[in-house]
């Protein structure tokens, strides 16, 4: 099995600093910071890292205990909600207003749980000589963590006492020869009807309600040797969208078994005219994990062929997302089982490009030719020279190539050797990526 990425879920009320801790820990501005109380009013999440542990990393709207307005509601309906889901709860309390009734609220909702409890207390701008984040022993949740989250002082203390909380990382390779294959999509694309028809047996519920599949169900099934496993996911929706708890986690879900995936098939609805900027981005974050990525045109056989052939509706794909274009597109029908066998074959095959290895002699040669057909652009003067490449690894492949001006590469020219190799290995469906070293190193 592969592991599971677990979950640290940031709370508190309003204006305390979650989301300024939470861009800390990324390091960029992903959430929204400003004074006024209830700003982050939906969940953001994104995966994180620290001292080499991964963990996806939830920053929930503020807590407004006691009101009526409906959005105030919503937003505690949801921040509570993360207790259910989290494997660490990281609670967030204001050292510079100090202890606040609400706090103690929160506390007491808390302490009813068995999932680990790590208190922060921030705006401690004055550390180490600031004590004020002792009070809050008072609230039963032991040692208060003291933090500065605007300025980062405390905060690789704070992690590291929530990386303690987590629960240990399985120590097992997943079995060998297994493929896990992530089925993605908008709800309602036909993902359950996928998978049930592949595996000949109705293990996954559908209905015609969009948005049934709340959990990832694993199926595994043997094919020419090899265990795939199959994960049908729930609908993933913009978070703008997303209103009720369940569906908001759905998505979180649905994010982490990408980063889980091997291979990602994301499905969506061809008889719909194009592509929706969420289908766009369900496809780009399977890309941008570096899986293996199939695109399926479920409802195929919905489509009046004289208004559309299968090219014509490929080309338009391909030339609006350009990545697209290094990606295999099947024509199904999950209702009839058209064309739905074929996918099985693309699996493995986008799997072995994947975790291909290319020889460091053919990366040269093939360097070689790339740069002899067009060398970069000088550097304040200077020729820049692209020295020698090695793959460094696999899922993804990735290339490391050596120049005496690394940072001086434009985008395009890295681009052009991007293209370059794809013209001689292909990777078919697979994300390959290039990493430029200086050569002094």
């Amino acid at each position: 099995m592969s592991t599971r990425v677990p979950v640290v879920a940031v709370v508190g009320r309003p204006n305390v600093g979650k989301s300024t801790f939470f861009n800390r820990v990324l390091g960029r501005r992903l959430a929204i910071v400003d004074d006024r109380p209830g700003v982050t009013r939906d969940r953001n999440f994104a995966r994180a890292d620290w001292s080499g542990r991964d963990f996806m990393i939830v920053d929930t709207g503020g807590v407004i205990e006691g009101s009526d307005v409906p959005i105030d509601r919503a937003i505690r309906a949801q921040a509570l909600a993360a207790v259910d889901e989290a494997d660490v709860i990281l609670f967030i309390v204001d050292a510079k207003e100090g202890l606040h009734p609400l706090d103690e609220l929160l506390a007491e909702v808390l302490r009813k749980t068995n999932t680990p409890v790590v208190l922060a207390a921030n705006k401690l701008d004055n550390l180490p000589r600031d004590d004020s984040h002792l009070d809050f022993w008072s609230l039963g949740m032991g040692e208060p963590v003291p933090l500065s989250a605007l300025s980062g002082k405390g905060s690789g203390d704070l992690l590291d006492h929530v990386l303690a909380a987590l629960p240990e990382a399985p120590d097992h390779e997943p079995e060998e020869g297994q493929i896990r294959v992530a089925v993605v999509g908008k709800p309602n694309v036909g993902k359950s009807s996928f998978v049930n028809r592949l595996l000949g047996e109705d293990r996954v519920v559908v209905s015609e309600e969009a948005g049934t599949t709340r959990d990832p169900v694993d199926t595994p099934m043997a094919y020419h040797g090899r265990t795939l496993v199959f994960v049908d996911t729930a609908g993933l929706r913009r978070q703008s969208k997303v209103t009720d708890s369940l569906e908001y986690y759905s998505a979180l879900r649905t994010d982490r078994v990408v980063h889980e995936a091997d291979v990602c098939i994301v499905m969506v609805d061809a008889s719909e005219d194009e592509l929706h900027a969420q289908d766009i981005r369900i496809a780009h974050t399977a890309w941008d994990a570096g899986k293996g990525v199939i695109l399926i045109a479920n409802k195929w056989d919905l489509v009046e062929k004289e208004t559309s052939t299968a090219s014509e509706w490929e080309k338009k794909v391909r030339v609006r997302i350009p990545f697209l274009q290094w990606v295999p597109i099947v024509f199904a029908s999950a209702l009839s089982g058209q064309r739905v066998r074929k996918c099985l074959d693309l699996v493995l095959d986008v799997e072995a490009e994947r975790q291909r290895r290319i020889e460091t002699h053919e990366v040269n040669e093939v360097l070689a030719k790339i740069v002899g057909r067009q060398p970069p652009p000088h550097f304040r003067g200077r020729p820049v020279k692209v020295k020698y490449a090695t793959q460094a690894s696999v899922a993804p492949p990735t290339f490391a190539i050596f120049t005496n001006y690394p940072k001086a590469i434009p985008e395009h020219y890295i681009r052009f050797l991007h293209n370059g190799f794809r013209e001689a290995w292909s990777f078919m469906g697979a994300p390959i990526r290039l990493r430029l070293r200086s050569s002094r190193d």
